[in-house]
């Protein structure tokens, strides 16, 4: 991969990002509209049983908790999925598949412009940089930016999930106030925790932050 120049970086991250979205599309037939609503309510996108976002990038939240968090003891949207996923071993769909199911979900911070294509991120919660491939991001985000992602990372480089949210300290000081309560452990720990990803979502939409994430074809 370090080998490989510009073009050849963006075919492959094009290529592999067309499989994520086929694998995120179809791992929502495993997740259930119960499971569903109750990741919404969780992040005040319910009126009673009423489903009432002001955007599909609020909605994306509550899917992205369905997909990939849940309770001690009971399986993800996505682990579902990958056990009916007809993937053959190896294959660029395995290979995808493989970094879902390991994706993690942090604060970043934009260090810089990576010198072949994408950007270098510091996972801010785990204190180790990231080389991510995403085009918008290095054509948008400035250094010092900080965003709640989830990244996988099939090759060299790592691609988001889908949910990008952007983070500021105030915002970050609420969400510890909240969960420094009821979690606790190293910085790693708290990244994993489901609860981690629901307080910064659940203040995203309060604040209405979706409302200045934009989303651009590659091409």
């Amino acid at each position: 991969m370090a080998e490989m120049g510009r073009t050849e970086i963006l075919t492959r991250y094009r290529h592999l990002r067309a499989i994520s979205t086929h694998h995120h599309n179809e791992a929502l037939r495993f997740v259930p509209d119960s499971a569903l609503m109750e990741q919404a309510r969780r992040l005040g996108l319910t009126v009673g049983k009423m489903l009432v976002a002001e955007s599909l990038d609020e909605v994306t939240l509550a899917y992205d908790l369905a997909l990939y968090t849940a309770p001690p003891g009971r399986s993800r949207g996505m682990d579902r999925y990958v056990r009916n996923a007809a993937a053959a071993p190896g294959s660029d769909e395995d290979v995808m598949l493989q970094a879902l199911l390991r994706a993690r979900f942090s604060v970043w911070r934009i260090e810089r412009r990576h010198e072949t294509a994408g950007v270098v991120v510091l996972d801010l919660m785990r204190q180790d940089e990231v080389w991510l491939v995403d085009e918008h991001l290095e054509q948008t985000a400035h250094p010092g930016t900080s965003l709640a992602m989830r990244l996988s990372t099939p090759e060299a480089f790592a691609m988001t999930c889908g949910v990008v949210v952007p983070v500021d300290a105030e915002m970050m000081e609420e969400v510890f106030d909240t969960m420094l309560e009821r979690v606790h452990g190293d910085a790693d720990a708290i990244a994993n925790d489901r609860r981690f990803a629901t307080a910064i979502y659940r203040i995203a939409v309060m604040d209405a932050l979706m409302s200045l994430v934009r989303f651009a074809d590659p091409d």
